[in-house]
């Protein structure tokens, strides 16, 4: 549902990273269906789902996946300006300053401290006002200091949005945090909890 949380858990190899990019329609399931705002992904192309995610969905990346030739502000910028957004340079200001980065606009990811990337790559991801949005180990090259402001940021834009969060993680804090969790091992749920 729009806004609700879910933490999937789970050892390294269970299937998590598989799992999100099935949900994301980056990858196909060999078997059963993903529908994703209404829409069978499992009977889509490539094309029809990179559609369907472009208008649908945001992404946050452990690895952070800025590049590195463009600004902070110009990283924000280049999927609304791949959608067509008119607003897209006036809304990744607003993004990089609602995540604390308005000083940092001009500066190269390799500028930034690991911190302010993650950073950057949340502003990119909810600039977009996305209904779904992934997170890939959002915390996971963080130290705990700079990990613990992150997820407060990215629970507090999930609310203000109304944006459904779905995350990967090991860290119990993070999941805890989350209204709805599921643990994976070797690719087959072996609990959750609402």
């Amino acid at each position: 549902m729009a806004g609700e949380s879910l933490a999937i858990t789970g050892a390294s190899g269970s299937g998590k990273s598989t799992l999100l990019g099935i949900l994301a329609g980056l990858d196909v399931p060999s078997s059963g269906e993903v529908i994703l705002n209404g829409n069978n992904l499992s009977l889509l192309d490539e094309e029809g789902r990179a559609k369907v995610r472009a208008g649908n969905v945001g992404f946050i990346f452990q690895s952070f996946q800025l590049l590195p030739g463009l600004t902070a502000h110009e990283n924000v910028m280049l999927p609304l300006e791949l959608r067509g957004d008119k607003l897209a340079s006036s809304k990744a200001r607003e993004f990089l300053d609602r995540v604390g980065l308005a000083s940092r606009l001009h500066h190269y990811p390799q500028q930034l401290s690991g911190g302010e990337q993650q950073r950057v790559a949340i502003a990119r991801a909810f600039a977009s006002e996305p209904q779904v949005l992934f997170a890939d180990e959002p915390t996971g090259n963080l130290d705990s200091t700079t990990g613990a402001r992150i997820i407060e940021l990215l629970f507090e834009l999930n609310r203000a949005q109304g944006t459904t969060l779905i995350l990967i993680t090991h860290e119990e804090r993070l999941a805890q945090l989350c209204q709805r969790r599921i643990e994976l091992a070797a690719g087959s749920i072996v609990s959750g909890r609402e």
